[in-house]
């Protein structure tokens, strides 16, 4: 009962590489999930619910035609687009493009 094993010498060696690639795999795998952890904290530091404002540049100019009501928004590169419902309670929609710099409606856009 108290034989000792014995081991191959190649057996051995490949279970020395086993042992030394699971230490590095561990290695690893912590220093990701601190690199993860650290990543949280310093993108989402405000966690207390004060959130900075946010900015969307919209012109200064802009102005949506008579009875129309603001839904939601897209900004391009050079053009503002704004989803308007009408004011009344109807259905009707319609995708309104604004420029970007002056503010003018470039197209309307009915959606059915």
């Amino acid at each position: 009962m108290n034989d000792p094993i014995e081991i191959d010498p190649k057996d051995a060696a490949r279970l020395t590489l086993l042992r030394r690639l699971v230490t590095t795999l561990l290695v690893v795998m912590i220093g990701g999930f601190l690199v993860l952890i650290g990543l949280l904290v310093t993108r989402f530091p405000d966690l207390k619910g004060e959130s900075a404002a946010i900015s969307f540049d919209l012109p200064e100019n802009l102005a949506l035609p008579e009875g129309l009501a603001p839904e939601a928004f897209t900004r391009g590169s050079d053009w503002v687009a704004i989803v308007a419902r009408d004011a009344a309670g109807g259905s009707d929609e319609e995708i309104l493009i604004f420029d970007a710099a002056t503010g003018a409606l470039r197209q309307r856009i009915g959606i059915d």
